[in-house]
């Protein structure tokens, strides 16, 4: 059993009861709902992917899926579209609301399955991929893709320098670099640069991440490190 739940809205009740029963025996948790409205008085937030059908009623699946898209909270789950419209300009307009996926009526099981399982891979690699780029400490995040750095969610400007000293520490937690390894490691492609200038920077640092300034320690004699058990 795995924890993937998935929203399936089609208007059909028999092909959301079929579809639902073969997802679950693949291990998924399911609910259905009969229409677009319906669904939207779900907490749509709970749900690691919609399968969604396009002609429903009053409101249809692009429809949906547009209301979906544009709110923040559920902006990133994935949809795939099941219909029985197959035109070129009907997937155009579905990819273009940030549909992950198309599968056109009718279909067979297996490929729904092998569809679904694929989808909800890929986004699970993204996802680990995104926190790989991620370093944490308590309510400090170090991005290093966007290289930024916030503090309860709220980014703390940094010069390149103090963020690539932040992020070194932070990565070898506990380790004592030298000044010399920090010179090697941040100002290595420059040929003047005195001893002086890291402990400016790291001063600068210190101020720059608050409460957090305490865990970048002196170790005299040796060096700097980041404890995280301060």
């Amino acid at each position: 059993m795995n924890d993937y739940r998935i929203l399936v809205v089609d208007d059909e009740e028999d092909l959301c009861e079929i579809l639902k029963f073969n997802l679950e025996n693949e291990g998924y948790l399911v609910d259905t709902a009969y229409s677009a409205e319906e669904a939207l008085k779900l907490d749509i937030n709970q749900y690691n992917l919609l399968l969604l059908d396009v002609m429903m009623g009053e409101m249809s699946g692009f429809k949906l899926a547009n209301i979906i898209k544009k709110s923040k909270s559920t902006e990133k789950i994935p949809i795939i579209f099941i219909t029985a419209k197959d035109t070129e300009n009907d997937k155009i307009t579905g990819f273009n609301l940030g549909a992950d996926d198309y599968i056109s009526k009718p279909f067979s099981l297996r490929e729904v399955i092998a569809r679904v399982k694929a989808l909800l891979r890929r986004v699970s690699n993204d996802s680990e991929e995104q926190q790989s780029n991620l370093l944490t400490f308590k309510t400090m995040t170090v991005d290093m893709e966007k290289k930024k750095v916030s503090i309860n969610h709220k980014e703390i400007p940094l010069t390149k320098k103090e963020f690539e000293i932040l992020y070194l520490l932070l990565n070898n937690g506990g380790r004592v670099f030298s000044r010399d390894e920090i010179l090697a490691r941040i100002w290595h492609d420059e040929v003047y640069v005195l001893d002086r200038t890291i402990d400016v920077n790291i001063t600068r640092l210190r101020k720059k991440i608050g409460e957090y300034g305490k865990n970048i320690v002196t170790r005299l004699g040796y060096g700097y490190c980041f404890e995280t058990d301060n």
